[in-house]
């Protein structure tokens, strides 16, 4: 990995967490960023449907208690807070950012599919398992790792999912 980020920051902390998995802990870094999955998919030269954006939801259990939901989605379409609803049970809100880095540990932009600070309710979209290799955040907006969508599912400790909106 390349300068920028402190190893024991939120980038060293997916590096541990994807060696704890047994993944390659091999990261990418593109000072221009990959805040948004155009900019990921630029950078990797790759396209859109291969990047795995981190999606976080607020979930709500019928008796109150909230728990973030991670949605792992293609770059390629937005997610259905309906679907999410109906595949895990809560009322599911937006979440700021703030809630965000409070919950998970990540800023917006470079949430990883593992390593939360708390652990999420997490979907893995069905679309990326048409892709052979896949990119996802590794704990800043600088910094990605590929995967294959069956590593990043047992990573993740992920349920396989349809979300996309439509």
């Amino acid at each position: 990995m390349a300068g920028g980020e402190v190893e024991g920051g939120s980038v060293g902390r997916v590096r541990a967490a994807l060696r704890m998995a047994g993944h390659s802990d091999e990261l990418h870094e593109f000072p221009e960023g990959t805040r948004s999955a155009a900019d990921a998919a630029a950078a990797v030269g790759c396209t859109v449907g291969q990047i795995a954006k981190s999606v976080i939801f607020r979930g709500t259990a019928p008796d109150g208690a909230e728990r973030p939901v991670l949605v792992v989605a293609s770059g390629a379409h937005n997610v259905d807070p309906a679907k999410v609803a109906a595949l895990t049970g809560l009322s599911i809100g937006r979440a700021d950012g703030t809630w965000v880095r409070s919950v998970t540990g990540f800023a917006i932009g470079g949430v990883a599919p593992l390593g939360h600070a708390t652990p999420p309710v997490v979907l893995v979209d069905e679309a990326l398992f048409a892709h052979e290799t896949i990119w996802a955040a590794a704990g800043s907006p600088r910094h990605v790792f590929a995967s294959t969508p069956e590593a990043l599912l047992r990573v993740s400790g992920g349920m396989r999912a349809v979300v996309a909106a439509g």
